[in-house]
């Protein structure tokens, strides 16, 4: 079940609590000659994702219409397709905007179930990448709304990615996720809600792609899963209706990479060859060595060989021909060792240690942001205790436990406690050191 935004979002802008809905279900239900006893705990399951029995939804519409004075539709309450989650693509885009805007809402005022809510898997989880490759396209993206948007409304977007982007990068995800979706509710949603042309209307969408983008990052630096895949879900859509096919692909590699954390492997090749046929020529070489990196992983863990080293070359091939000057904002994060920090990855996977050594020290030695340069030494750390230079990887894991210092990180701490784990195994006397200042870091409560 995924949790119903739209309606807590109603239910919110109507000044209703979770017993005022109930009683006011049961008092419309008995002018229809039944006889309803529900309470909050049922309103909070519904808002959890349960639907609620025969004609209740329709009741539901009825009591919102009327303290709001306008028309409820059981599409405006999520509840339009019994069991199902409301398909990204299958709504207008005024529709979607609705959903997009509720989700928002609901997320900075922190409701649990939706904080809580975990990944969907199968069909939910594939038809937005399968909508976003195939027709019909986004016609006309133009609305008229109140709010006149500009040019200088698009250029503030594209600076508040930028910004939430390298905030995410020096105080990682938990810190930076609040900040931003605060953005998305004040700046960003008046501005879908307002009125544009087609032409700038694709640009707006675009903006605002690579922005919802970012806060899913940080939901998923912050363990929220099923919400940070609603956030990529959102950003997929906004790219298809801004025409930007790279960005689509973009989108798509943060899905391959969630796919590969939740060790859903066959699911990140499907999802990583989807984006490079997708995208077709406006792939950049950053993003394909990306995808062809990841992909080797998920070979790697499926224990294909021969594919996993078939990506690893298709992989190193696009980071050759990386020109820095020429690539979007988005794909920032492929730096000069990303490539190698993801194939030792894969060839530790594979059992290949001396190449994936060379591969994680390549990764350290090249320069890169605090974020990402304490994964590559977690990578080394765990490269060097399995062949066993324990005193080499404790000094390693102490650089890093050093560079993770003042980041709010889930991921980063899964990281720490991995090398944490090896590093007591080990029985060195430097090991323990090191295992003491990873201990000192992961002791502040995120």
């Amino acid at each position: 079940m995924q949790p119903n935004t739209l309606l807590d979002a109603l239910l919110d802008e109507a000044g209703i609590s979770h017993a005022g809905l109930a009683a006011r279900v049961n008092h419309a239900g008995r002018a229809r000659g039944l006889a309803l006893r529900y309470e909050h705990t049922a309103v909070a399951r519904w808002l959890k994702g349960q639907r609620p029995r025969g004609q209740v939804p329709d009741l539901i519409c009825e009591v919102l219409a009327d303290r709001l004075r306008r028309p409820v539709t059981l599409g405006d309450i999520g509840l339009a397709v019994p069991g199902e989650p409301p398909p990204a693509l299958g709504t207008p885009l005024s529709g979607f905007v609705e959903r997009a805007t509720a989700l928002w809402r609901s997320d900075e005022q922190q409701r649990r179930h939706l904080l809580q809510a975990p990944a969907v898997t199968g069909t939910p989880a594939v038809m937005p990448v399968w909508e976003w490759e195939n027709p019909p396209e986004d016609a006309d993206v133009s609305r008229a709304g109140q709010t006149r948007v500009s040019m200088s409304d698009i250029k503030m977007l594209r600076a508040a990615r930028a910004h939430y982007e390298l905030m995410y990068r020096r105080a990682g995800g938990v810190a930076t996720r609040s900040r931003i979706v605060g953005f998305l509710n004040a700046e960003t949603a008046p501005l879908l809600r307002g009125g544009y042309s087609d032409a700038l209307g694709r640009q707006l969408h675009r903006a605002t792609g690579g922005l919802v983008a970012v806060a899913g990052i940080c939901a998923y630096d912050s363990d929220a899963h099923g919400l940070a895949q609603r956030y990529f879900h959102q950003a997929l859509r906004l790219a298809k209706a801004s025409g930007d096919r790279g960005l689509g692909a973009y989108v798509i590699a943060l899905l391959v990479n969630q796919a590969l954390f939740m060790a859903e492997y066959r699911q990140a090749v499907a999802f990583a060859e989807a984006a490079l046929r997708g995208a077709g020529r406006e792939i950049t070489p950053a993003l394909a060595a990306d995808l062809h990196a990841m992909q080797a992983k998920a070979y790697a863990h499926l224990g294909d060989g021969s594919s996993a080293l078939r990506c690893i070359r298709r992989a190193e091939l696009e980071a050759e021909r990386i020109s820095p000057g020429t690539e979007p904002d988005e794909t920032g994060y492929v730096q000069p060792g990303l490539v190698n920090v993801q194939v030792a990855e894969a060839l530790l996977s594979l059992g290949d240690l001396p190449a994936a050594r060379e591969h994680a020290a390549v990764a350290v030695d090249a320069p890169a942001h605090d974020r990402g340069r304490v994964h590559r030494l977690a990578m080394l750390s765990q490269i060097e205790l399995r062949q066993g230079e324990a005193e080499r990887a404790a000094c390693t894991a102490a650089e890093m436990a050093e560079r993770a210092r003042g980041m709010e990180s889930q991921r980063l701490r899964d990281r720490l406690r991995a090398v944490r784990r090896h590093l007591a195994a080990s029985g060195c006397t430097d090991a323990e050191e090191a295992a003491e200042l990873i201990d000192g870091a992961l002791r502040v409560p995120l």
